[in-house]
This record gives C-alpha cells, structure tokens and sequence, in this order.
C-alpha cells in the first residue's frame, strides 16, 4: 500500500498519505509539503527541536491539585461563559462519539463533556479537567496548533506527533479575550474513527459563542452594542460586538464586529464610537433605551441593525430618548462649540431628575418608569445629595 502511495499520492486515502508523510519526514528527513497540512509540519519540528521521539509513551495524569486548583481560579469567568454553551455542544454531538474540552492558553482542560462507557481509552484519559493536552505534553494536536497559528485546525488520526495518539482525530478553535489575546482553545475529540461532520466549523461556531458570552460579561460598566446587516444574526455567533466607555470611545470589538468595520476606521479601539456608528453617547444612550434594534447607515454607507444595552449589574438606570442641550463652556461660541458628551453617571443623573420632575416627586413612580428599584433610586439621590452638601462642593461655599 505504501508503495501505491508514493507512486500516486494525490489519489490515495487519508491515512495513506499521513503514512508516507511520517515515512518521508521521520525517516529520510524529506519536508512531506502538501501530504499533510503545514501546520501540521511545523508542529513536528518544534516537538523534534526539544528532543521528543515520536515513539514514546505519554502519561496523562493531572496537574497536582493546588496547580487544578489555580488554574479554575483564574479562568473562572471563562468557565462560566463556556458552561452552557459546551451543556449545547455537548448534546449536539452525543451522537457522533465526539467529546468536548475547554482548555487554557496553556493546554490544561478547565471544562470537559461528560464521559461515556463506549468512549475508548485513550480519550477516558485525556478528557479529564486537569490534563494538560499543551504540545509541550502530547505533542501535536489541535490545542496546540490552534495557540500557534491562533486559527481553527484539524489534526488526524497519524497527524499527531506520538504514534501512541494516533487513534484520536481532533479540531481545535481559539477563544479570545477583549484584548484579542487567545485565552482559550475548544476542542472536540473523537477515538471512533474520523469525524464525520465538519468539526472544525463546529469548534468554531462554539468558540465563538464561548467568546462572546465573555466579552459581555466583560462589558460591565460600559454601553453593549451588537450589530449586523441583518437583524436576525443579533444574538448568535455571527454578531458584531462592541463596548463603549463613558466618553464615548471603543472599548474592544469583537472578531465579527472587526471585520465588519474594517477599512471604516472601527477596527481599532480607542476611537470614537460616533466616527464609525454615526451615533453619539446620547443617541446610543436613547438606543439603549428603546430596547429595539434600529437600522443606522454608517459614516462609510453601510447600513447595520443595531441594539445597546447597559449590562443589568450596574447601578445605571434604563436610558430614556434623550433631549437635551448642555451648557457651552465660558469664552465659546454656543452656537459653534459642541456640547461635550456626558459620561454615563452624568447622563443617569440628568435621566433621574427629569423623571422624578415628570412624575413631580414621586419616587415610586420615577423608578417604575426607569425600570430601577426604589432603592436604587433613593440611594443615588442621597449619594448626590451628600456630595453636594460636602466642603468640596461649588454649591456649599456659595
């Protein structure tokens, strides 16, 4: 069979071309382009530069304790924001004898499907939180790859480094922080055969809710917008999504929202929200409000449907339409200064005042119409009356 392989090797399986892969690059020391993927290629050299011999036997015992322990720590939030969407995979492929895992940057398994009495050994060992699946540990496979080329991959069967894993075919996606640091990878793994469904698109797309999920636990304090050129992407992995500060400036966009602003001056943060929305604090603060997604033609002309929303955690009431004029600063022309834009406490406070001025006094009243507790609405009026009445206010020295 080996033989058919290198007289024809554009028209034989899978496993055979792996095989005179591993034949050509272990043994003759021949670069095997093309046989298997280069990334594939370039993780065999890095487990041959640090003295690793394919022919070895791999334990996979869990980190100690204290070490699990750490690792669980700091990635908690990680592990919340991956727990439903892993609860999802995991049904969705029951089927297929797949498993998933959430790893660490550095290949330890944080969250792993459950286990079943047909899995094979091999994948009973490896599944475990705990078990370290990094390259520097099980050499090549999709992990591993995945925190190198930051991209989706695919190792198969005899792709992998140790002859002892190749039972296991498995796809790995990266999940990536607001930074766009990878701060995770998704894997699925399966030891009964080769995956007879697309398991990369399928890491991907789960990797990508795992993504999101934490960049909008992320958003705390901040203004949330999602965005796509059709409404009905909103609230799936294929989604735009962007936090905006208090000064109306990008905080972090996720990898969709990017690419769906790249060339229009939004791909980077730190950079006015209205410059690449068309929309100011105020109008995303009305947005917010409204609780609808409302299409908008951006500065560039292209038309997206957009919803705010400030996260629910934080002591900042529902934003009602905004209409109003601020004061220009002394020595400028009001008619050619622009107002500056209110941070979120200041566009809160204003909101508040106005409300309770509608409902003349009544509390109660005030904080059913801002959707807020009576108790939040108390404490903020007696934070800002406390402020005013303190020795460093303007107003008590007047």
């Amino acid at each position: 069979m080996l033989a058919s392989a290198m007289s024809n090797p554009f028209f034989t399986t899978q496993q055979d071309r792996v095989t005179l892969a591993r034949e050509r690059y272990f043994e003759h020391g021949e670069r095997p382009s093309g046989l298997v993927p280069e990334p594939v290629i370039q993780s065999w050299n890095r487990c041959l530069s640090a003295s690793r011999n394919p022919g070895e036997k791999i334990s996979f015992d869990p980190i100690s304790k204290l070490r699990i322990s750490t690792v669980l720590t700091k990635n908690r939030a990680l592990i919340e924001a991956a727990s439903e969407p892993i609860a999802e995979l995991e049904t969705a492929i029951a089927g297929s004898r797949a498993r998933a895992m959430l790893t660490s940057r550095e290949g330890v398994v944080i969250l792993a499907s459950r286990l079943t009495a047909d899995d094979g050994p091999l994948l009973r060992s490896v599944a475990r939180v705990g078990v370290s699946v990094g390259e520097a540990v099980v050499g090549t496979g999709a992990p591993g790859v995945t925190v190198n080329t930051g991209e989706v991959s695919i190792v198969r069967g005899g792709e992998h480094f140790f002859r002892c894993m190749e039972a296991l075919h498995c796809a790995a996606a990266p999940v990536r922080d607001a930074s766009g640091r990878i701060v995770a990878m998704l894997d699925l793994t399966s030891e009964r055969g080769a995956f007879r469904f697309d398991a990369g698109a399928m890491a991907h797309m789960y990797a990508t809710c795992i993504e999101n999920r934490l960049l909008v636990s992320s958003a705390r304090s901040k203004l949330l917008l999602r965005f796509q050129s059709s409404k009905a992407m909103l609230h799936t992995p294929l989604e735009g999504l962007a936090a905006v500060d208090e000064n109306g400036l990008l905080c972090w966009l996720n990898g969709v929202g990017a690419r769906l602003l790249e060339g229009q001056g939004g791909s980077d943060a730190g950079i006015a929200a209205e410059g690449v929305f068309g929309l100011d604090l105020r109008q995303l603060l009305a947005l917010a409000h409204d609780g609808r997604p409302l299409p908008q033609m951006l500065p560039s002309g292209l038309t997206l449907w957009i919803a705010a929303h400030l996260d629910d955690r934080v002591d900042h009431p529902s934003t009602p339409p905004l209409n109003l004029t601020s004061e220009s600063a002394p020595g400028h022309d009001p008619a050619t200064a622009p107002a500056p834009a209110p941070s979120l406490d200041e566009a809160s406070r204003v909101l508040i005042e106005q409300t309770l001025a509608q409902c003349q006094g009544n509390v109660s009243r005030a904080a059913r119409l801002l959707g807020v507790s009576r108790g939040l609405l108390y404490r903020r009026l007696r934070e800002w009356s406390c402020a005013e009445n303190s020795p460093q206010h303007p107003s008590s020295k007047l």
